[in-house]
């Protein structure tokens, strides 16, 4: 196996990597006019260049996995048409043919499905007996090419822990992609739940574990969200594109190829990291669904020549044709702000939250202020804690315009659809805005509006990979938008997160996506800070450390209990319960002796600090900046 290949498959296995596979093969042959009564399987020989033809489509529509056209090429199955004999020379054909149209950048899974008999104790078929059909056909697999195997559309979890079994017995080492089908309800053939599919599987040791066919999107996507909490193992998601309908006589899939896309979207968010499509999809689907989930993840670039290329690029290099990459303005050039990262000086600024109403005098006010005291710029919050407060975009132009500081304007996911935030930015851009903090956003639950519902068509990562190419001059379809925008683009950072491994990943993307600059969440232990920053060295880009005037004890347990990716350690809390044993007073000057302390700690080990206002009072946090 050569080094393309080789990186295609960890991949495949790598946890956050997004991987698009394939879609139906038997909706495509019936398409060309073979009938269901004949066996699929046989056309690797009897008719190769059908075959052929239905994975070029695939690998030219973008999937970075091909399904082998062998889902029933097993000695039980076959044996049906008087085939039985046959099983090694069907499925070396079925893993040649795709292997022939994969090349060497695109996977191949050998496909295999159920044997459609039941096993003992309900059935007369033994464990041993099952396991010895599915290890047959996953040799020949094997030897036609195949780089991995997916079990697929199984309903019985004893059947699937057999051909597991197989799988690991012909080759230890080729991953396994093992996936159950389930019905309307959410649950098995034979009544397990989508949370019971996910433990069995993740405790048989498949490499990735989903669910196919059956259902269309809409149920998938609820039970992937029912299986993303009871396991770590990479999960799959490749529904139908909905459910049959009978149009004219014939069975007909109606999701188009934009609902699937939709769909692939929010099974990516939900925590699928596997998406493709079963009964009913086609290439047109698949080209939709890749197309639909890049902006959520920059480092998946479609198989096709046109599309490869490194994270930072892979939103605009699927249709370079359209529109030509320029190069952006340089980074000391954007802003007074970024000038001064540039030059490696010490930067400051304050967090204000932006006003619930209208009324912006006391914004305006403040900013002045701030402005008069040296502070560099007045970082402006996107509906923090989802509370409905004046836009960041708004905000941040009557700052600018009516203090004479710049913002660096927060800008979150949660709230906007793709081409809102396009607009959004295109907007800001026109109007002078340059320096951004692009964030995923808190989720709406968890503000007073339980209601509202969020967006999320692309995270963080996404949206990074989006305004670096903005700043290129392209828009997500890489068609020339003119002049290009001029952010300064900068990203969240959390050294306190509760998985740091995942944090570190999701920061590397970030600085991949084109990220030039991070700031932090609030930082209450300078050493955890500085474990992090050795381990984002490799990608060190410059970090603004968050740093939070307490003002109280109630004020340091809230932040360490209901506010996301912040942590208060105890030793902190501790502090301010002595102060504020005291008084009001004392504990307002102990968070203020504890910020100014932090300051200093993580002064030599970031360029700059972003002091937040507690409750607006911006007079404490000048009290820290000195």
């Amino acid at each position: 196996m050569n080094e393309t290949r080789n990186r295609a498959l960890q991949r495949l296995l790598d946890p956050e990597s997004v991987v698009v596979f394939d879609g139906a093969m038997g909706t495509m042959l019936y398409s060309k006019g073979v009938f269901i009564n004949q066996c699929y399987d046989e056309l690797n020989v009897r008719s190769p260049e059908l075959v052929r033809e239905v994975h070029r489509a695939y690998v030219k529509a973008g999937a970075e996995v091909i399904e082998t056209n062998s889902f029933g090429a097993n000695r039980i199955k076959l044996a049906q048409y008087g085939l039985e004999g046959q099983v090694a020379e069907l499925n070396r054909a079925a893993a040649g043919l795709a292997r022939e149209a994969a090349g060497e950048k695109v996977l191949v899974a050998g496909a295999v499905g159920p044997l459609g008999v039941r096993l003992e104790p309900l059935g007369p078929t033994s464990l041993g007996e099952a396991r010895e059909v599915f290890r047959e056909q996953m040799q020949a697999l094997k030897d036609g090419g195949a780089d991995l195997f997916v079990l697929e559309t199984f309903s019985d979890l004893e059947e699937i822990e057999q051909a597991i079994r197989a799988a690991r017995e012909v080759d230890p080492a080729m991953p396994v992609v093992a996936q159950m089908t389930i019905g309307v309800d959410g649950l098995t053939p034979y009544g397990a739940t989508a949370a019971d599919v996910a433990r069995t599987l993740d405790e048989v040791g498949a490499d990735v574990i989903g669910l196919n066919c059956s259902v269309g999107p809409q149920t998938i996507l609820e039970a992937v969200e029912k299986m993303t909490p009871v396991t770590r193992r990479k999960i799959s998601a490749q529904p139908n594109a909905g459910m049959p309908r009978e149009v004219g006589g014939r069975s007909m899939y109606m999701a188009s190829p934009e609902y699937m896309a939709s769909y692939a979207r929010h099974l990516v968010q939900a925590g699928a990291k596997i998406v493709g499509g079963c009964c009913g999809t086609t290439p047109e689907h698949v080209h939709a669904m890749v197309e639909g989930i890049r902006p959520l993840s920059p480092r998946t670039a479609g198989a096709r020549g046109q599309a490869s290329g490194t994270a930072a690029t892979a939103g605009a290099a699927g249709t370079a044709t359209a529109g030509k990459r320029v190069e952006p303005t340089p980074f000391a050039e954007r802003s007074r702000f970024a000038a001064k990262i540039a030059r490696g000086e010490f930067v400051k600024t304050v967090e204000i939250v932006p006003p619930r109403g209208t009324d912006a005098t006391k914004l305006i006010a403040d900013s002045t202020t701030l402005r008069n005291a040296g502070v560099d710029a007045i970082n402006v919050p996107d509906g923090p804690r989802a509370q409905s407060r004046m836009g960041a975009v708004l905000t941040s132009l009557l700052i600018e315009q009516r203090a004479g500081i710049e913002a660096v304007t927060h800008y979150c996911c949660r709230d906007r659809n793709l081409l809102g935030m396009l607009s959004d930015l295109l907007g800001a851009s026109a109007m002078g805005l340059r320096n951004l903090l692009l964030i995923t956003g808190d989720p709406p639950k968890m503000g007073p509006y339980p209601d509202a519902t969020a967006v999320f068509d692309i995270d963080s990562i996404g949206l990074t990979n989006l305004v670096r190419n903005l700043n290129h001059g392209l828009d997500p379809g890489g068609n020339a938008i003119g002049a290009p925008t001029c952010f300064a683009i900068g990203v969240g950072a959390n050294p306190a997160a509760i998985d740091l491994a995942q944090e570190i990943r999701r920061f590397e993307w970030k600085v991949d996506a084109g990220a030039e600059y991070a700031i932090t969440q609030p930082v209450f232990d300078a050493d955890q800070l500085e474990r992090f920053l050795e381990r984002i060295e490799h990608v060190r880009i410059p970090i603004i450390a968050g740093i939070w005037p307490l003002i109280s004890v109630r004020n340091a347990e809230f932040l360490a209990n209901e506010v996301p990716g912040v942590s208060v350690p105890k030793a902190i809390i501790e502090r301010m319960r002595k102060a504020n044993e005291k008084s009001k007073e004392a504990a307002l000057a102990e968070g203020i002796a504890i910020a100014r302390e932090m300051l200093e700690r993580v002064r030599p080990l970031v360029q700059g600090v972003q002091v937040s206002a507690p409750f607006g009072r911006v007079e404490l946090a000048l009290q820290v900046t000195g």
